[in-house]
């Protein structure tokens, strides 16, 4: 019996299962595993039965992270769980989410969840000022502004010239060479 009537989907030799780290399946959630999650690796390169779909990854339990100038923005899908199961803190610079239910049945039997996600805050994000939002759908969202940068004020003055006179009997040291003294003046720069 030849190689190729044992395993022919294989584009390659068995022992190439070995060359790949093992997959830790069911990362999302409790998620209803796909025919896609159970294949070898050695399998999943060369066909795909099923190919995930745009709805199969938003409903996977995946986040979303926008980092913008002015915000920083996390999108969760906790639809597995009801609001009252769900935890959002700070700690440092830090936004931890906590979810965990206790077991429930669905349509697959039975199912107990629960997940803990840290987001590491950018620069200029305030921890103190973090807003959660749960959607009736079951899409968490978490907001932190980020401090404003005030314009930098650009003062101008002219600053008067002391000149240096050796001491000669009967003449002052100093003399004072400018004597018209501007205020000080703010303009705004663009950042």
């Amino acid at each position: 019996m030849s190689y190729v009537s044992v395993y022919p989907l294989s584009s390659s030799e068995w022992w190439d299962a070995w060359d790949y780290p093992s997959r830790i399946n069911d990362q999302h959630f409790g998620m209803v595993l796909l025919d896609d999650d159970l294949l070898p690796a050695v399998l999943r390169r060369g066909l795909r039965l099923r190919p995930r779909t745009r709805a199969n990854i938003d409903s996977s339990g995946a986040s979303e992270v926008q980092n913008e100038a002015d915000k920083f923005k996390v999108t969760l899908n906790v639809s597995h769980f009801k609001p009252d199961e769900i935890s959002v803190k700070t700690v440092n610079n830090t936004v931890v989410i906590h979810g965990k239910h206790e077991e429930k049945t669905d349509e697959h039997g039975f199912v107990s969840r629960e997940f803990t996600r840290r987001y590491m805050l950018p620069e200029g994000a305030e921890p103190e000022k973090v807003e959660s939002k749960l959607a009736p759908e079951g899409v968490l969202t978490i907001e932190v502004p980020k401090k404003v940068v005030e314009p930098v004020k650009s003062y101008e003055r002219v600053v008067p010239i002391d000149v240096v006179k050796p001491a000669i009997e009967g003449e002052p040291e100093v003399t004072k060479t400018a004597t018209k003294v501007e205020q000080f003046s703010s303009i705004s720069t663009p950042v």
